[in-house]
């Protein structure tokens, strides 16, 4: 018999993956859409690096505050719930043995055994059991908001930072065109990469990402291309 045997389960990624993989998508598509769409409106190349280098910055910035806030939101209704199940605890225990004997219940076991579980489990750890059973919070998908903005920002900058090398390297002549087929040729590696990982298939993963990236590319280079034409 194998002890201290734990399995690593798909759902443990699903707190930093979910950061790291929008903050690289949203990098790459912005990016690259500003990049195409400055191109296309016939802008010289230090107009196009300005723009993407700007967009780069400011991207990460609001990517980082926006998850931080967003978290921080989340993080303050799960402690809100938490405190108002200790003040429960602490004054009704008898109530709160019965709903949790009912949850069991509801979830196949006999009247008896349920109360009997609902019993032990309130003397381990009766916060951590309504926080598990009833609210259905658990250890690894507590909110963290300094982590998902940190993720965030970093990822968004490193998948901006792609576009916009090859804004600096590439002609200006063919630039809308080429940054977006790079782009696109990422963004499929990345959502393969984000689908593996998260336990799903490649080309789930690839076809979603690089089906909306390639229709905001598309929408800009439009825009700037008419913004182009009338001026």
């Amino acid at each position: 018999m194998r002890k201290g045997h734990f399995e690593r389960h798909y759902r443990e990624r699903m707190g930093w993956l979910r950061a790291a993989v929008m903050g690289a998508n949203d990098g790459i598509v912005s990016t690259a859409s500003l990049v195409a769409g400055v191109a296309a409106a016939q802008a010289d190349k230090p107009a196009v690096l300005l723009a993407a280098t700007a967009g780069l910055v400011a991207g990460a910035m609001s990517m980082a505050a926006g998850e931080f806030v967003s978290v921080s939101s989340q993080r303050d209704s799960e402690q809100a719930d938490l405190a108002r199940e200790r003040h429960e605890l602490e004054h009704d225990a008898q109530a709160e043995l019965e709903e949790l004997t009912l949850i069991y219940q509801g979830r196949g076991l006999e009247r008896e055994l349920a109360r009997q579980v609902a019993d032990q489990m309130t003397r381990h750890d009766a916060l951590g059991a309504h926080a598990r059973d009833e609210l259905g919070l658990h250890e690894l998908q507590q909110a963290q908001p300094f982590q998902a903005a940190w993720a965030s920002a970093l990822t968004f900058a490193m998948g901006a930072g792609f576009p916009l090398l090859l804004a600096w390297l590439l002609p200006l002549r063919h630039l809308s065109w080429t940054v977006s087929a790079g782009s696109l040729l990422v963004l499929a590696g990345l959502g393969a990469l984000a689908a593996r990982t998260g336990g799903a298939g490649y080309f789930v993963g690839m076809r979603r990402v690089t089906f909306w990236g390639a229709a905001a590319m598309a929408a800009t280079a439009a825009v700037g291309y008419l913004f182009g034409v009338a001026a």
